[in-house]
């Protein structure tokens, strides 16, 4: 069960909604994930009342076109899995979205299963 927020500079609800499906179907491929289990946060930012900050650190030309991936998931995936997350994803807002690789900021925060609750007030997992 992912909870993913993408945040991405001067985007319509479109490419949102392509960057999206480009994550969803990411985790389904490479971490099987099923198709009804899609819990996303989609923001644009206009640059004025939303700003995306970015450098060059690791000498990745990032620019104006940097989309940040944002996911939480509950621990336990092998590097080798999270590896192939991160080019999967890349490729798909790629064909989906037109957004370069390099552009593509992929951070993964992983958790227990007490630290979720899926509605109801329940931890769900437990």
């Amino acid at each position: 069960m992912p909870f993913v927020r993408i945040d991405a500079m001067h985007c319509d609800a479109t490419r949102l909604r392509a960057l999206g499906r480009a994550v969803h179907d990411a985790l389904g491929e490479t971490m099987g994930f099923p198709e009804e289990d899609r819990f996303q946060v989609l923001t644009a930012h206009d640059g004025e009342r939303g700003l995306l900050r970015h450098g060059t650190y690791l000498d990745v030309p990032r620019d104006d076109g940097i989309v940040y991936v944002a996911i939480t998931l509950r621990a336990g995936r092998p590097a080798a899995q999270k590896q192939a997350l991160y080019r999967r994803v890349s490729e798909l807002a790629e064909e989906y979205a037109a957004v370069e690789p390099r552009n593509m900021f992929i951070v993964l925060t992983e958790n227990s299963h007490a630290d979720w609750s899926l509605g109801h007030g329940e931890a769900q997992y437990l």
